[in-house]
């Protein structure tokens, strides 16, 4: 899930870095969420752009959010959509919870200013998140970028390039 305002920039490159490393076979699909329209509160049911996000959510044994860091944490494109996981928790009919239980959450970021350090409010809620559904927390790859949207550090893409083999096992 690509949570950056800006297309094919720095985190983007990342994840599709470590992307390019996963196994022959391996389903990969990419959704951008910036510019989605979700119906208003109160709505029934899931449809248009949300119905869209949902289905790639259920369909997919693992989700990787890909955002870079804003005030210590994920972009506002990607708070909006894992706060629509409440919503869809709510539907019964969706079974949203035991659904998600068993997937892997994962993350991929990177950085301006500061350090590492800066993004474990970023990694903690999606650890949480992740703990809260029975998913399993896959890990962050988190690197910094400079400001014209390229990687600063020249490990990023060795590290990323190594980062889905790390895999972690279902709990």
């Amino acid at each position: 899930m690509l949570g950056s305002a800006r297309e094919g920039g720095a985190t983007e490159s990342l994840a599709r870095r470590a992307a390019e490393s996963l196994p022959a076979g391996a389903r990969c699909s990419w959704h951008q969420l910036s510019g989605l329209r979700f119906p208003g509160e109160g709505a029934s049911g899931a449809e248009g752009d949300e119905e869209a996000c949902l289905e790639a959510t259920l369909e997919h044994s693992d989700l990787v959010m890909v955002s870079p860091l804003y005030w210590y944490s994920v972009s506002a494109q990607t708070k909006l959509y894992l706060d629509h996981w409440a919503t869809w928790m709510m539907r019964p009919d969706l079974r949203f919870r035991d659904r998600m239980r068993g997937k892997t959450l994962w993350a991929v970021s990177t950085y301006a200013r500061g350090g590492v350090q800066d993004a474990e409010p970023l990694v903690g809620m999606l650890q949480r998140t992740a703990g809260y559904l029975d998913m399993t927390w896959g890990g962050a790859l988190l690197h910094r970028a400079r400001s014209n949207g390229h990687l600063a550090d020249p490990d990023a893409r060795r590290h990323a390039e190594s980062f889905f083999a790390a895999a972690p096992e279902s709990p």
